[in-house]
């Protein structure tokens, strides 16, 4: 009894949440066809935060380099102010969840919750919401239902410089991107969370980056960019927009 209890409860588990997040972890991610432009795609999770973000978007201005954030909801409602610079600096603002939870482990009541509250919450600051990107990548398969009901395309990345880690300094996060981004690549950084400073490193990070980018022929590009050209795209030109690079850690 006790073991098919567990059998079914494991069953239960994958269906509702490992498989949803195995499907979209491996999902292969739209792109730009090669087209002899060099694209990269700036993404910042968990913001906002006073102490960081404001320097963060102080640098991206300086370069007039658009972004795409992924805030936090509740952190996003108790800084509106930098919401509203977001918006006027012309950075796409999406959204990461309600509080930062685990998908994987919340229950179906809590995930409707993070996406209703999450939406009025972005609503209220005069945000439209037309992408997700789940905490750590995870989802469950009501993520996905309360996304399409909304007609909110889910974001990953294709690469991850690990710049939250404690034990992360800026000649990793630099060694990293450098060895990482390529073109084409939808970079995900973080200007909120991490432990011991994290997000300082980052900015110091892409102080280096930014005009090294520059230099070898980068274009900054928000993620829109990737969407209107497949709204835009004829069938076949449709086919050749896909990314053949998985999740990198």
């Amino acid at each position: 009894m006790t073991h098919e209890f567990f059998i079914r409860v494991l069953a239960i588990f994958g269906i509702y949440s490992a498989y949803p997040s195995a499907l979209y972890r491996f999902k292969k991610t739209p792109h730009h066809a090669l087209d002899g432009v060099k694209r990269i795609y700036l993404t910042f999770d968990d913001g906002p935060e006073p102490q960081y973000t404001n320097i963060l978007l102080d640098l991206l201005d300086s370069y007039d380099i658009k972004a795409t954030f992924f805030v936090v909801a509740e952190k996003a409602k108790q800084n509106p102010e930098i919401i509203r610079r977001m918006k006027v600096s012309g950075h796409t603002i999406g959204v990461h969840s309600l509080e930062h939870k685990n998908a994987l482990f919340s229950s179906p009541s809590y995930t409707k919750k993070d996406f209703i509250e999450s939406l009025k919450i972005m609503n209220d600051l005069d945000v439209q919401i037309k992408y997700f990107r789940p905490p750590w990548g995870n989802l469950n398969i009501l993520t996905y239902y309360y996304a399409s009901q909304n007609h909110i395309k889910m974001v990953f990345w294709t690469v991850m410089a690990g710049d939250w880690s404690k034990n992360t300094t800026e000649k990793k996060i630099i060694k990293k991107l450098s060895k990482r981004v390529h073109n084409n690549k939808i970079i995900c950084l973080h200007d909120g969370r991490g432990k011991n400073s994290a997000p300082q490193k980052t900015i110091a990070a892409l102080k280096v980056m930014i005009p090294h980018w520059l230099d070898e022929g980068y274009n900054f590009e928000k993620i829109d960019e990737i969407y209107k050209v497949i709204n835009n795209s004829s069938i076949a030109e449709s086919i050749k927009i896909i990314n053949n690079n998985i999740m990198k850690w």
